[in-house]
C-alpha cells in the first residue's frame, strides 16, 4: 500500500506558508520545503523564509541546510527529499511539501534526467567567452543549436545557459533531450502516492500587489543589511546560484553604484513579479494538479476542502 504524500505549489507571495501552517495545526504533517533559495543559510529575509518562532511551532526540512558558496542543485534536492520523505513515513506522518521551485517539484514528480559533467577545457573556454564577448553571445550559440533548450531556461541566468552548452558539449545530444529523459525512479517506486495542489491567483494585479507589499516588509525588515553581509564575504561571487535568487542581483548592483535605491527596488520588483509569471505557466500546464482558487483578498481555502488528502495512516 502506497503511502500519502502531498504537494503545495503556488507563485510567490500566494500564502503557501499559511496554508501549510494551518493544514500542519489540522492533519499529522511533516513539513518539507521545496525552494531552491530557502535551502542556503543566510538568506533569511531576502527568501521569505519563516521566522525562527515560526519554524520552532512549524519545524521544516531542508531549510539554511547549504552555505551560500555551495551551489544546491536538482540531484542534491531530490536525494534530501526523499530522505526526508522516508523518515516522514517512518514517524508516520504525511510528507507536506511546500514551495515554488517548480523545477524540484517536478524532480521529485516525475524523476530526474542524469545530465553528464562538463569538460573542464570546455568550461573555461565559455567562461572566457561569457567575459569577452558577453552573454548575448552565448544565448545566440544556444538558440542556433538548441532552441528548445533557449526557450526553456532563464535567458538572464549566465549559468543556466552554460550549463545547457556544457551538456551538449559534454553528451552530444541536445540539453533539452536529456532534460526530458528522466532516468531517476519515480516518486511511486518509493512507495508514495502524490497528490499537487496549486494556490492559483485569479487576480493578477491582486498577486502583484501582495507581491509589492511584501517586498517593502522585506526591506524593513534588514534585506539591505543581509545583502551587505553577503556581499562582505570574499569566497561569494554574484554568479553563484543563490545570490542569482531574485532581488539579490539587484542589491549587488546598487552596493556596486550600478543602480539608484529606487532603481534596484524597481527591478527586483519586476524580477518577482516575472517569476510568478513563471511559475504560473508551469502551473498551467501541470498534469494533475488541483488548482486552489485565490480571490481579490486571497482568502486561503478551508482546510477542511483538503481533507481527503490526509487519510489518517
Amino acid at each position: 500500500m502506497s503511502w500519502p504524500a502531498v504537494a503545495l505549489l503556488g507563485p510567490t507571495a500566494a500564502g503557501k506558508t499559511a496554508l501549510a501552517f494551518a493544514l500542519a495545526d489540522r492533519y499529522p504533517v511533516h513539513l518539507i520545503s521545496v525552494d531552491a533559495t530557502l535551502v542556503y543559510r543566510g538568506l533569511a529575509i531576502g527568501a521569505a523564509q519563516p521566522t525562527a518562532a515560526e519554524l520552532a511551532a512549524y519545524p521544516h526540512e531542508l531549510i539554511d541546510i547549504r552555505d551560500p558558496a555551495d551551489p544546491y542543485s536538482a540531484a542534491d534536492f531530490l536525494a534530501d527529499a526523499r530522505a526526508a520523505m522516508a523518515r516522514a513515513r517512518e514517524a508516520r506522518r504525511i510528507p507536506l511539501l511546500v514551495g515554488g521551485t517548480m523545477l524540484y517539484f517536478r524532480a521529485l514528480q516525475d524523476g530526474l534526467a542524469e545530465l553528464p559533467e562538463a569538460r573542464p577545457a570546455f568550461r573555461a573556454a565559455l567562461e572566457d567567452r561569457l567575459a569577452t564577448e558577453g552573454l548575448s553571445a552565448l544565448i545566440e550559440t544556444l538558440q542556433a543549436q538548441d532552441p528548445e533548450a533557449a526557450r526553456r531556461v532563464d535567458l538572464k541566468n549566465p549559468r543556466r545557459v552554460l550549463r545547457a552548452l556544457e551538456i551538449m558539449d559534454a553528451s552530444g545530444e541536445r540539453a533539452s533531450v536529456l532534460w526530458d529523459r528522466p532516468t531517476a525512479r519515480p516518486l511511486e517506486e518509493d512507495g508514495f502516492s502524490l497528490q499537487c495542489f496549486g494556490l492559483w491567483p485569479e487576480d493578477r494585479a491582486a498577486l502583484h500587489a501582495r507581491i509589492e507589499t511584501r517586498f517593502d516588509a522585506m526591506i524593513g525588515a534588514g534585506w539591505l543589511e543581509e545583502v551587505a553581509a553577503l556581499r562582505a564575504r570574499d569566497d561569494l561571487s554574484p554568479a553563484l546560484p543563490a545570490l542569482r535568487a531574485v532581488g539579490y542581483p539587484q542589491w549587488f548592483a546598487h552596493f556596486d553604484g550600478t543602480l539608484s535605491f529606487e532603481e534596484a527596488r524597481a527591478a527586483g520588483l519586476a524580477a518577482t513579479r516575472q517569476l510568478a509569471r513563471r511559475q504560473l505557466t508551469w502551473l498551467r500546464g501541470w498534469e494533475g494538479l488541483q488548482r486552489l482558487p485565490l480571490g481579490p483578498d486571497f482568502a486561503l481555502p478551508s482546510v477542511s476542502s483538503l481533507a481527503k488528502a490526509f487519510p489518517c495512516p
